[in-house]
């Protein structure tokens, strides 16, 4: 198939069905609205079922449900609709219930606006429920990687028995773009789900799905084998992108939509004769570490988001603290311009080339 031009949102549908998921539980929040709308005409057409919940909480325990019996399944939102998902999101973890959700964001905090925004950086890494537990977390940066990552996002669910978080924000939701549905992906070997409580066939003892342990020693040991899956995850999954990093004195940090206005700013000024690159991490947990080792000219980091410093941490984490760390960003659904982030740059590195 030659590549097609599609709404964000509507393509992450399309994501969705390519990648086997016949089962979608949400409720209509702006600027995610058109995926919902678009599955709940596609999803009838594979014979899978698209269900409007009555809330968002009912919409995840619905997915709670459906994951449970071993069925691909996905809900999206944007900001505040998945902030009410997170007791949900817990208990999936909890149970070892795989699923993916998509968090198309918007400003905040509260309802906020519409325009798109990056603020919910801890919210999906940090873990907004309740318990030790970790959700793998993709930040695709176009149309296309978001695409990707939705189908890749199934099979790292399966594989780890987990939820998955895809976090867009509304201007890839919204924005249209080139996509390829038959591009060559990764491949994983999925292990039968053995685990699943879809009926015993009278051929074995029944399946039971559950994050409840009220012995503590028993509980004690189910988050130690948690903890062992994220350990996995963290060896495994961690993705990245390396973009004039080999000679830069300065290394922006920078993901999603706005790593394509940093890209921008990159190639101005290595025009300008300044040496400047950019790490981008695709996974936000894991967090690309291994990415900061990578950088031996570098004197400073610059991170830029569009929210008010999110993921400064992570990054000063990452890079042990062993290099000054600065920010601009811009909040409340303002995009950050290259003439910006230049300019806060040139006051970082000094002077004119």
């Amino acid at each position: 198939m030659a590549k097609i031009l599609m709404k964000g949102n509507e393509a992450f549908g399309k994501a969705a069905i390519e990648a086997g998921c016949h089962y979608f539980f949400g409720y209509p929040i702006t600027p995610q609205s058109e995926l919902p709308e678009y599955l709940s005409r596609e999803l009838p057409k594979v014979g899978g079922a698209f269900v409007q919940a009555e809330s968002e909480v009912a919409a995840i325990n619905m997915v709670y449900g459906a994951g449970g019996s071993g069925t691909r399944v996905m809900t999206s939102s944007s900001s505040p609709g998945v902030a009410l998902k997170q007791e949900g999101i817990t208990y999936c973890a909890g149970a070892e219930v795989p699923c993916v959700v998509l968090n198309v964001m918007r400003g905040g905090p509260g309802l906020g606006t519409i325009q798109p925004s990056q603020s919910d950086y801890y919210m999906a890494t940090k873990g907004g429920g309740n318990g030790d537990y970790r959700t793998p977390v993709f930040a695709p940066a176009s149309v296309q990687e978001a695409v990707d990552m939705i189908i890749e996002a199934f099979d790292v669910a399966d594989l780890y028995r987990t939820p998955v978080m895809v976090l867009a924000d509304g201007m890839i939701g919204q924005m249209m773009e080139p996509v390829d549905f038959d591009k060559e992906r990764k491949t994983r070997e999925i292990p039968e789900k053995t685990w699943a409580a879809n009926g015993t066939g009278g051929k074995r003892q029944p399946n039971v799905i559950n994050s409840l342990y009220l012995q503590s020693e028993e509980l004690e040991q189910h988050n130690l084998k948690l903890e062992k899956k994220y350990k996995a995850i963290e060896e495994n999954e961690v993705q990245y992108e390396m973009y004039h990093t080999e000679d830069a004195e300065l290394v922006f940090v920078s993901y999603g939509t706005v790593s394509r206005i940093v890209k921008t700013t990159v190639d101005q000024l290595r025009e300008e004769g300044y040496k400047v690159g950019l790490i981008r991490p695709k996974t936000l947990w894991p967090f690309p570490n291994e990415a900061f080792k990578q950088i031996p000219n570098a004197k400073n980091l610059l991170v830029v988001e569009m929210s008010l410093g999110q993921m400064i941490d992570d990054v000063k984490l990452a890079c042990e603290c062993k290099l000054p760390v600065d920010f601009y960003g811009r909040s409340g659904g303002m995009i950050p311009t290259p003439a910006a982030i230049g300019k806060k740059a040139k006051e970082i590195i000094g002077g004119e080339k």
